[in-house]
């Protein structure tokens, strides 16, 4: 559906002219040129793609699905900035789902060390709000959600168990009380 803006000339006595603006669907050049300048500007600074993912999926609305971001949409339309959102959340998305385990859980590590939170609750938190559903795209095939969720278990299971045992092995190489001491 697109909607009119009627622009009129003057009356200069030469003709009554009408012009007609018309704003639809964005031409995909608008779309890709969107993606380019949050690529560029926004998501750059993040730095990994997991932290990347998380923030695209906090700018969906998730009573509408549909996705805001103020500068872009400023930059460009709602409706482009809207694809390009989507478009973007997808692709790193699908990027991560594909990628090797290890370096999926290093990025979900790297994350949960960012929240300067005291790590073995963070990961708790995590396991327990099962936040990674908010990462999952709106367009995304069963499959592909259940793997990405299968791989958040085995990084958080990876991961809590690779900090066990070294708060173990720290443990035992502190020297131990002699009895009576």
């Amino acid at each position: 559906m697109s909607r009119q803006r009627v622009l009129a000339l003057p009356n200069n006595g030469l003709s009554d002219v009408l012009f007609v603006q018309m704003e639809s669907r964005p031409k995909r050049m608008d779309i890709e040129a969107a993606k380019e300048d949050l690529k560029n500007r926004t998501l750059a600074p993040f730095g990994y793609d997991f932290a990347r993912l998380l923030y695209l999926s906090s700018l969906r609305d998730f009573s509408t699905g549909e996705y805001h971001h103020h500068g872009l949409a400023a930059s460009f339309s709602e409706s482009a900035a809207r694809g390009a959102l989507a478009a973007c959340h997808q692709e790193l998305f699908y990027s991560l789902v594909l990628s090797p385990l290890e370096s999926f859980v290093a990025q979900v590590d790297r994350f949960i060390r960012s929240t300067h939170k005291d790590y073995k609750s963070a990961l708790s938190a995590w396991e327990k709000l099962q936040a990674c559903n908010t990462a999952v795209p709106s367009v995304c095939d069963q499959m592909t959600a259940d793997l990405f969720r299968s791989n958040i278990k085995v990084a958080m299971a990876l991961l809590k168990s690779s900090r066990s045992f070294q708060e173990e092995k720290s443990q035992s190489a502190s020297p131990r009380p002699l009895l009576g001491q």
